[in-house]
């Protein structure tokens, strides 16, 4: 831990702006040891800056304000000389001296400068002095969770984060991804999965990094109830998200989007596949050119054939083939025309998956910069413990990202 470093500076300045030549209330023989003590700091002399301090300690008969200027100063050149020891006691003879905001920075530091020393303890009690003179900054928050850390209490931890993520949603402020990750860790270790999955959701949500997608995405597949169904929504989720990246994945997820009667998805996969490097050499090379071929083999009889299957769709009793059928015109690049049959497949009714369908809608919605406005209420919308809905709010997140 470096609690301290940026403190010293501040409170080397602190003593340094009443140890000046005409500083008032200091003796000659106080106040000249003293700013000799700041100029050796200034020149990185710490050991002797912190003699010369002793040397005006050392002056009998002391002012309360020629002591409180000295204690400050001795801190600063005791913790620049690394004596620790020497700093905590000056620094606590400080706060004996002084109240409100300042007893709340010098308790931090106090309290910093105990952590350093693995004295947990006292590092926790001039914590709650700070915080009960009013310090809530950020440094107050790093060294409560590193104590609660230490501490092993990961049921305060998450009690705390929790409050803390709590607190700014209700203000409307995005929670500090510090907060969110305390929180994560702690529920992990307390084997709170679904608080896990959800804190995920959050991180994700206010800080979409590539770590966070990769942790959500790797868990989501093994959530309780996920339907096998959305495998190829998982991987699609990775490609907008830039974290799918291996051979494999980019054959697995071409082969699943063949599988689902959608090939001109599946030769957009390999396509990328071939562009970022992974396709298209090696020892597999061969077989990846048989993917594409078939891919693109299927990619023109489908296109040839789906005005027909869009009439016999029209014909049926429910909804479902128009929702297919539409969702294929999106992947092939006609949105308009495959949103159009969506929506007529919904209006229809009868749905086998209503919530699938209000997915696809959601997504294809996503493709069209006329209709992406539309696509926040489609896929808030969509409800379900399958994991239709869970892949519904990811895709909130990665549209907008993409936007």
């Amino acid at each position: 831990m470096s609690m301290l470093r940026a403190f010293t500076l501040s409170l080397l300045a602190a003593a340094l702006m009443t140890t000046g030549a005409h500083a008032q209330g200091l003796r000659a023989e106080v106040g000249r040891p003293l700013q000799q003590a700041g100029d050796l700091l200034k020149a990185g002399k710490a050991k002797e800056a912190l003699a010369k301090v002793r040397e005006a300690d050392a002056v009998a008969g002391k002012t309360p304000a020629e002591q409180l200027t000295i204690d400050r100063m001795k801190a600063a050149a005791a913790q620049r000389a690394g004596d620790a020891r020497t700093a905590i006691a000056a620094l606590e003879a400080v706060a004996g001296k002084v109240g409100g905001s300042e007893l709340g920075s010098i308790a931090e530091q106090i309290a910093s400068a105990y952590a350093q020393q693995r004295n947990n303890a006292k590092a926790t009690e001039w914590m709650n002095k700070a915080i009960a003179a009013g310090n809530q900054g950020a440094t107050i928050k790093q060294l409560q969770a590193y104590l609660l850390g230490a501490s092993g209490d990961y049921s305060a931890i998450a009690r705390d984060a929790a409050a803390a993520v709590g607190a700014a949603e209700q203000a409307g402020r995005r929670p500090d991804e510090g907060d969110l990750l305390r929180l994560a860790d702690a529920q992990q270790r307390l084997g709170n999965h679904a608080g896990y999955s959800a804190t995920l959701e959050k991180l994700l949500f206010n800080y979409p990094k590539k770590d966070y997608w990769n942790a959500h995405l790797a868990r989501l597949p093994r959530k309780p109830g996920f339907a096998d169904r959305f495998a190829l929504d998982v991987m699609r989720l990775r490609l907008a998200s830039g974290t799918l990246s291996r051979t494999e994945d980019f054959m697995e997820m071409a082969q699943l989007a063949l599988q689902a009667g959608l090939p001109a998805e599946g030769l957009r996969i390999v396509d990328q596949g071939y562009k970022a490097g992974v396709l298209g050499s090696g020892a597999e090379a061969a077989r990846h050119q048989r993917l594409k071929d078939l891919a693109a083999r299927q990619e023109a009889e489908q296109k040839a054939a789906l005005a027909a299957q869009a009439a016999q769709a029209a014909g049926e009793k429910t909804g479902d083939e128009l929702v297919k059928v539409g969702y294929a015109y999106v992947t092939q690049g006609e949105v308009a025309k495959g949103l159009a049959l969506i929506e007529q497949g919904i209006a229809k009714g009868g749905l086998k998956r209503p919530e699938d369908a209000r997915l696809r809608l959601g997504m294809a919605q996503l493709q069209s910069p006329a209709t992406k406005a539309k696509a926040s209420a489609t896929l808030r919308s969509v409800k379900g413990s399958d994991g239709v809905a869970d892949i519904a709010r990811l895709w909130l997140i990665a549209g907008r990202d993409a936007g």
